[in-house]
């Protein structure tokens, strides 16, 4: 589990996620040219219940359509220390 810091609707919060996820959402941003924060930000605004879940939620659509490469969600996939920052 990671926890990051993100701006959701111009505030700052914490989202915890596991590192699968986070590589997930980053590739789902570079392919629609978004920042992580716009992401979140879009996911934000359609949920109906906690961030987190939602997030993992649109992940696994996003991936069940095809959108993702099979090894997006696997569970041994990290990040580096360097990638601690989605700040972005």
């Amino acid at each position: 589990m990671k926890k990051r810091s993100v701006v959701v609707g111009g505030h700052r919060t914490s989202i915890s996620l596991e590192r699968a996820f986070w590589q997930a959402l980053r590739q789902l941003a570079t392919i629609e040219g978004k920042t992580i924060n716009q992401m979140v930000s879009e996911i934000d605004a359609a949920r109906s219940g906690n961030l987190s879940s939602a997030i993992r939620v649109y992940i696994l659509a996003r991936a069940r359509q095809g959108e993702l490469p099979p090894a997006a969600l696997d569970v041994g996939d990290t990040l580096s220390d360097e990638d601690e920052d989605d700040g972005e």
